[in-house]
């Protein structure tokens, strides 16, 4: 009889976390976790249902936080929802930074399995709120670059310290927003004169 215990549940999620890191999700097998802990296959089904169970407990942490930023941009609208949402997305990537490497280049495939299918949703408001409700085609394609170029970075950029790298992300994503951010109506003059 496999005893469950906490360690050997740590173990196998560790083991995970560190082979999705250096041959992706779809490259791990759950034959290669179990020979990295020194178990069966069935040993690590019995801790977790299967692969997917793995990465959504993995991914618990940035999940739950991102619903939060959700909810939060939610109830804002205009440059409030697009402030928010940046800050709030820079600070969720910099704090789980080694967790969103771990899915480096499988984002779209990964979004599409049942277990993440509300992530999808959640990305979409939150383009939505970088774009607020009249932005057009541009903000909305420099609104999915930056949010997908911040995720990028965090992985990219792991030797620069927290407190140099949020600053840095926040003033790249500042600089891009207002850049695709539609231009304020200009006033029209009314050229007739009533003499």
């Amino acid at each position: 009889m496999i005893r469950r215990t906490p360690r050997t549940h740590g173990e196998i999620l560790a083991a995970a976390a560190r082979r999705f890191a250096v041959t992706g999700y779809k490259g791990t097998s759950l034959q290669d976790i179990a020979r990295e802990v020194g178990c069966s296959k069935a040993a690590v089904l019995y801790h977790f249902a299967g692969k997917e169970a793995l990465l959504a407990e993995l991914m618990a942490g940035p999940i739950s936080v991102l619903c939060e930023l959700d909810e939060r941009i939610s109830a804002l609208t205009g440059a409030a929802a697009q402030r928010v949402a940046a800050e709030g997305f820079v600070d969720l990537a910099v704090r789980f930074r080694g967790e969103i490497a771990l899915l480096r280049g499988e984002f779209p495939e990964l979004l599409a399995q049942p277990a993440f299918a509300h992530i999808q949703r959640i990305s979409e408001r939150l383009i939505e709120a970088m774009t607020g409700p009249d932005g057009g085609q541009d903000a909305r394609v420099a609104a999915l670059v930056l949010l997908a170029g911040i995720a990028e970075g965090c992985g990219a950029f792991a030797d620069i310290p927290d407190e140099e790298l949020r600053p840095a992300l926040l003033a790249v994503a500042q600089r891009v927003l207002v850049t695709a951010a539609p231009p304020p109506p200009r006033p029209t003059l009314d050229h007739q004169h009533q003499d």
